[in-house]
């Protein structure tokens, strides 16, 4: 048997609980799951490997995770099972153990406590209440149901740590004041309802519709159809195609084709300043059609600047 490291002394379960985020808190009560499955079964040691992959977290998270708890387990050997079982007991407050009341003993209330995950895991039901007087006097997993009515007044007597409210709506809030002023701190309730309660007591909210639509919301993304793919060969990387929008901006008009055996007008070049002049027309020239002296003299002055260097004007 490996030597495993204990935390320094000094330092308690309750203590280290303080800087503890509560999303690592959240994976801790699931390493405590997973670390009483390999008890059961007789196993020893666990690398982090091992329990990385059995409570679906990767390892690196889950080192840093273990690490709020001070120093456990031995580099390139791993941890023993049933002492960090015993540390992350300690640091959730499950080393005494918890005492729950029951309020609401409907098919919710009977199916709750009726479950034996909580005894395994350190949580005694105690007492159940309710206020219909065909329950009140019942027998549910060996407790007998009680009046509502007598909750404050036996609530000493019980020393609850936990309540559990399965009760509707409407009745939710009334409970829930009778067990502040009863002296419980902390508040498991499956109503969907906000709850109102002085700050010093902790309310934990489990909305069952909620989780549904959650749940629906991920099988309708899932099930929505991909968009199409186009491979940029230039860059190599695959964009997504998005449907064409009916944007006016997007609408460009097409192009006018000139009509058949007419050839397509020319228009003239546009200025690179709008606001050069245009040549002005001298009025006279250009009217009148030309005599036939001009007109050879024009003739003439054209040969001349065709006429290569060294060659004689015939």
């Amino acid at each position: 048997m490996t030597e495993q490291h204990e935390t320094p002394t000094g330092a308690s379960g309750k203590a280290l609980a303080r800087d503890i985020p509560q999303a690592t808190v959240t994976r801790l009560a699931t390493y405590l799951r997973v670390l009483a499955g390999m008890a059961d079964s007789g196993v020893a040691i666990v690398s982090s490997e091992e329990l990385a992959v059995a409570a679906g977290v990767n390892s690196a998270k889950l080192r840093k995770d273990l690490s709020f708890l001070g120093p456990n387990g031995v580099r390139g050997v791993g941890y023993d099972v049933a002492k960090l079982r015993t540390r992350i007991e300690d640091v959730l407050g499950l080393s005494q153990g918890h005492r729950v009341v029951l309020i609401g003993a409907g098919n919710l209330g009977r199916a709750l406590v009726g479950y034996g995950g909580f005894g395994v895991r350190g949580f005694t039901v105690v007492g159940i209440f309710d206020n219909d007087p065909a329950v009140v006097g019942q027998s549910y997993a060996g407790l007998v149901v009680r009046d509502v009515e007598l909750l404050v007044a036996q609530i000493p007597a019980l020393a609850p740590t936990i309540a559990l409210l399965a009760v509707p709506d409407e009745a939710a809030q009334d409970v829930c004041d009778r067990l502040v002023d009863a002296g419980v701190l902390s508040i498991l309730s499956f109503a969907p309802c906000e709850l109102r309660a002085p700050a010093h007591v902790q309310i934990r909210r489990v909305d069952l519709a909620m989780e549904l639509q959650m749940l629906s919301f991920d099988a309708a993304r899932n099930d929505a159809p991909p968009l199409p793919e186009v491979a940029h060969a230039s860059s190599g990387r695959v964009a997504r195609r998005v449907p064409p929008q009916n944007h006016p901006a997007l609408n460009h008009p097409a192009p006018v084709e000139p009509a058949r055996g007419r050839p397509p007008r020319r228009t003239a070049p546009h200025s690179a300043n709008p606001h050069a002049a245009t040549p002005a027309k001298h009025p006279g020239i250009g009217d009148h059609p030309m005599s036939e002296r001009q007109r050879a003299n024009q003739q003439a002055g054209a040969r001349a600047r065709v006429t290569e260097p060294g060659e004689v004007q015939s």
